[in-house]
C-alpha cells in the first residue's frame, strides 16, 4: 500500500501533532513498559519541539484529512525531547563531523506497519544529506527500535533516558550512516 501524501509540518499544525504523540504513546508503549513509564512518557516525550517545524525539517503524513504521522531531522544539538532542556540544546551541528538527529517519530496505532516511519525516514535522510551530513542519530525508545534496525541503524548504546519527574525509560542509542 502507498503511504498517504507527506508534507512539511507548519506551526498551525502543532496541537494536533502533540494529540497524536500522545496518543501513539498510549497507544504502543504499554507493549513494551509499564503503566507508570507509559503515562510519563506521554507527558515527557509527547511535547513538540517547535524547532523542528520551524527549522523546516519536520514532516507529516495525512489520511482523511488527519495527521497521523510524523517526524524529522534537526541540525541542531537536542538529541530527543523529554528530559529537559540543556545551555546548547539549539547549538547548530556541524555536518562535517556530527549527526543530523533523527527525532519525534509517532505514529497513530492503526497506521502501524503501512510504511509511513520508513517514508519519513527516507525524507530525513535524503533531506540531511542535502544539508552536508554524512550520519544520523537517534534516541529510540523500545517500541520504535525495531524500525530504526530494519532501516539500518545500529545500536551504539542502551541506556536509561530520565524523564523530569524521575522515571528512567528503556532508551537505544543508535546511529546510521548516510
Amino acid at each position: 500500500m502507498e503511504p498517504p501524501p507527506q508534507r512539511l509540518a507548519v506551526t498551525a499544525d502543532a496541537r494536533v501533532i502533540e494529540a497524536l504523540m500522545r496518543a501513539s504513546i498510549l497507544d504502543l508503549f504499554p507493549r513494551f513498559y509499564d503503566a507508570a513509564h507509559t503515562e510519563s512518557a506521554a507527558r515527557y516525550i509527547g511535547e513538540l519541539d517547535l524547532a523542528l517545524i520551524e527549522d523546516g525539517t519536520y514532516y507529516v503524513h495525512e489520511a482523511g484529512g488527519e495527521i497521523v504521522a510524523c517526524g524529522g531531522w534537526s541540525k541542531r544539538n537536542r538529541l530527543y525531547t523529554g528530559s529537559g532542556a540543556a545551555a546548547d540544546d539549539g547549538r547548530l551541528l556541524d555536518p562535517a563531523t556530527e549527526p543530523a538527529r533523527v527525532r519525534a517519530m509517532f505514529v497513530r496505532g492503526d497506521w502501524t506497519r503501512c510504511g509511513l516511519g520508513r517514508a519519513i525516514l527516507e525524507r530525513c535522510e535524503r533531506d540531511a544529506r542535502a544539508a552536508g551530513f554524512t550520519k544520523l542519530a537517534l534516541m529510540a525508545t523500545l517500541p520504535g527500535e525495531p524500525l530504526y534496525r530494519a532501516y539500518g541503524f545500529v545500536e551504539i548504546e542502551r541506556t536509561m533516558v530520565r524523564l523530569p519527574d524521575g522515571t528512567e525509560l528503556d532508551g537505544v542509542a543508535m546511529e546510521r550512516p548516510l
